[in-house]
């Protein structure tokens, strides 16, 4: 056949022969589309990341900005100065001023003579005030208590006359008006006839009233009033008078009740404290306490807010607060305990005035200087320049934000106030504080209570102890199970269990913490309450029993030894430890009677000098050991099987044991993989919340005790925050503590990077 003629025609078009310059497009055109993804990918990549660092550093700043107002300076400035008219020279133990919540209307009460000021004009508000309808001479004129406008009158015959004075806001279209009023008591007799009175004090407490009065010859005569309360059967008023043994050739300067009429204080000329205890009736004692130097006179005497610390100030300026302390849990013979002592002015202390919200005062001397100080604190927070008169009166205003002064001559002057978050400093913050109430400094987290006259203990070391607490006892748990586990699964399970166990592990970390804490406080607290004992017992015995088992194995015939790969020998241990629970938790009676001498909680107490409480540090360290131990356990592993095979092939083929190959070779391999694990499980346990919210009794103790339980920085902001107004001084200091915990973790991861960049560097010839 002639190969060299044509084919016939089949009816079939053969295509022609791709040409090379197609293929070559497409192949210019690919590597053209995958370059541009590259450099999307590569710009969305770049965005996120510059995205994240921006969050992260945005989330810091604003952390900061709300932080940074705490520590802000108090300020201050001079609003308005008047000059007040007055029949005769004002005289400080005559003289009361005060003024409304909005500092819009001042009242100044003279011997009789009541004016009413609008301010800042200084106006006299008509119709109101005048001369007050009180008979006899005017000696003396106090508050009735330190919140509100209660004003006692005391005349030299020995009358007191309260007198009521309010404020009344009136609201007409968008503008205020302050309507003032006033109302005089009927009068109430302090001291027998004949006496001539000097000074006094008044307090009231519901429908009873304590009078206090001190008379020119050296007496002084307690008065009791008891008004029939709202749901009384009768309409008797009754009152009681009493004298009170006074020292010889004593003076008492200044007299000063608290609101419940059980403590009665005099200042004296020689620098004393004299207090009696009103609970002993007839038979009050004296007790004489040295406040200074021999013969520098108490010039001013009052009690701070919930009158239960007495601020002291004398003749050549000094400034103190005592506070009473219990000796034996003997109420009624209660001495004074100096607490703090002040910057001291250049004057004599001539008047103080207590905060109405919170623990700061205000200290005026008799060159007309201001002063703001803060008991809690023990601090003097803010100075006004002098003024160069002698101080008459001074008051704080209801709100804190302001004072009025009134000078000898008659100089009227109104002040702001701007020192929002006085309880605030470095030192009350992270240093301990001597509280109300507390005998030594301590360190306390107790942000509200239910009275108005509650003092602040915004201490953040118990906070930051509780979270390193409840971490470390997590780890103690999550730290051996997790790497070990993971251990074991990298080197030594068979590859098809290894398949199964990993991925069933990890699927733990996806279970929500409020899960886990929900079981935690209220099924295993309980239970493990009851189950102590055999707790006990399970820890101590259980690992002895896991080695026990793996010895035997070991020794086993060949035969049955390679069922492992069945995952028989996981099988047997965990029979071992199911049988090993079991048996405690059926002796857990036995052990408890045995061990224990039949009470595990009194043996604790006893023998430990601890309590148990139900949600305690053990059951942290269960549940968030729960927690944390996927995390670690899925990083470790993770790194373990990423040594490089031939390395350990070469590693058993020079003659070294597993054991051997495992602890020279792999774990040091995979140590910069295993730092990361337990670092990134540490901030897991850091930054836990519910778990510790709702498994702990949210006690912020100082306390290493296993048996009762913390409260850690993440778990007080979900606890607090809610109730923390917005701007107030709780609110700005859980935004600290955010910051600190913030800081606390970036710090830590800092620290895990470049701990893990040096072993990288250290063992990358492995």
């Amino acid at each position: 056949m002639d190969t060299d003629q044509p084919l016939p025609n089949s009816g079939v078009e053969l295509s022609a022969a791709p040409r090379p310059w197609t293929n070559s497009n497409k192949r210019t055109a690919h590597r053209r589309f995958r370059h541009v993804a590259d450099r999307s990918a590569g710009v969305v990549v770049w965005v996120g990341g510059l995205a994240t660092i921006v969050s992260i550093m945005g989330i810091f700043l604003y952390l900061v900005w709300e932080v940074i107002p705490l520590f802000r300076s108090a300020s201050g400035e001079r609003v308005a100065t008047i000059h007040v008219q007055a029949p005769r020279a004002f005289s400080s133990n005559t003289t009361v001023i005060g003024s409304d919540e909005y500092q819009e209307v001042v009242f100044v009460l003279a011997e009789k003579q009541l004016q009413f000021l609008r301010m800042p004009q200084g106006t006299p508000v008509p119709k109101v005030g005048g001369v007050l309808e009180i008979a006899g001479t005017v000696q003396s004129s106090v508050l009735i208590g330190q919140k509100g406008n209660r004003v006692s009158v005391a005349t030299q015959e020995g009358l007191v006359v309260p007198v009521n004075i309010q404020f009344r806001p009136v609201f007409k279209g968008a503008s205020r008006t302050i309507v003032p009023s006033s109302k005089v008591d009927d009068p109430i007799r302090v001291i027998p006839d004949g006496e001539a009175l000097v000074r006094h004090a008044h307090s009231q407490q519901d429908e009873r009233q304590v009078i206090a009065a001190f008379t020119r010859s050296g007496g002084l005569w307690v008065t009791e009033v008891k008004e029939p309360g709202e749901f009384s059967f009768s309409d008797e008023v009754t009152v009681t008078q009493r004298g009170l043994v006074v020292p010889q050739e004593t003076t008492i300067t200044h007299l000063v009740l608290d609101r419940f009429g059980k403590r009665l204080v005099a200042g004296t000329d020689q620098g004393e404290l004299l207090e009696w205890s009103l609970q002993d009736g007839a038979n009050a004692e004296v007790r004489r306490i040295a406040v200074g130097e021999p013969g520098d006179a108490i010039t001013a005497l009052t009690y701070l807010l919930g009158e239960r610390t007495l601020i002291v100030g004398t003749q050549s300026g000094q400034v103190m607060t005592w506070v009473p302390v219990i000796e034996g849990n003997q109420a009624s013979h209660i001495p004074l305990r100096k607490v703090t002592t002040f910057q001291a002015h250049a004057g004599a202390v001539q008047a103080i005035s207590p905060s109405q919200r919170d623990k700061g005062f205000l200290t005026v001397d008799s060159h007309g200087q201001v002063v703001l100080h803060h008991a809690t604190t023990g601090q003097t927070v803010l100075k006004f320049d002098q003024v160069g008169v002698e101080s008459t009166a001074l008051r704080f205003s209801p709100k804190g934000n302001g004072a009025v002064w009134l000078g000898a001559d008659g100089r009227l002057q109104t002040f702001s106030i701007d020192n929002p978050h006085p309880e605030v400093t470095f030192r009350s913050l992270f240093f301990p504080v001597t509280y109300e109430g507390y005998d030594e400094p301590e360190m306390i987290w107790q942000s509200s209570s239910g009275s108005d006259e509650f003092e602040p203990k915004l201490g953040l070391i118990p906070l930051i102890f509780g979270t390193l607490k409840g971490t470390i006892y997590a780890m103690v748990l999550a730290i051996p199970l997790a790497v070990m586990g993971a251990v074991y699964t990298a080197m030594f399970m068979h590859p098809h269990l290894r398949s199964i166990v990993k991925p069933a592990i990890e699927i733990m970390a996806a279970l929500p913490s409020v899960v886990l804490g929900f079981l935690a406080g209220l099924w295993f607290a309980p239970l493990l309450e009851e189950i102590f004992p055999a707790v006990v017992a399970g820890v101590l015995t259980i690992p002895v029993v896991i080695g026990l088992v793996c010895l035997v194995w070991q020794v086993l015939p060949r035969s049955l030894a390679g069922l492992d790969k069945y995952g028989i020998d996981l099988l047997v241990i965990m029979v071992a430890i199911v049988g090993t629970v079991g048996m405690c938790l059926a002796l857990n009676a036995s052990i408890e009677t045995a061990v224990f001498g039949g009470n595990y909680k009194q043996w604790i107490t006893d023998h430990l000098g601890l309590v148990y409480d139900q949600r305690n540090a053990i059951v942290i360290s269960f549940a968030m050991g729960f927690a944390v131990i996927p995390i670690i356990f899925s990083i470790a592993e993770d790194s373990l099987s990423n040594v490089p095979r031939h390395l350990i092939a070469g590693s058993l083929a020079l003659g070294a044991t597993q054991w051997q190959t495992l602890t020279r070779l792999v774990l040091v391999s995979a140590s910069p993989g295993i730092f990361s694990a337990l670092m990134i499980g540490f901030g897991r346990a850091i930054g836990e919340t519910m778990i510790v919210l709702m498994a702990t009794g949210n006690t912020p103790i100082l306390d290493w005790s296993l048996f009762n339980g913390f409260r850690t920085l993440s778990a007080n902001i979900a606890v607090e925050m809610p109730e923390a107004p917005h701007g107030g001084t709780l609110y700005r200091v859980l935004f600290l503590s955010g910051l600190i915990l913030f800081a606390f973790t970036f710090m830590i991861n800092t620290m895990a990077e470049l701990i893990r960049q040096r072993l990288r560097q250290k063992y990358s010839q492995f």
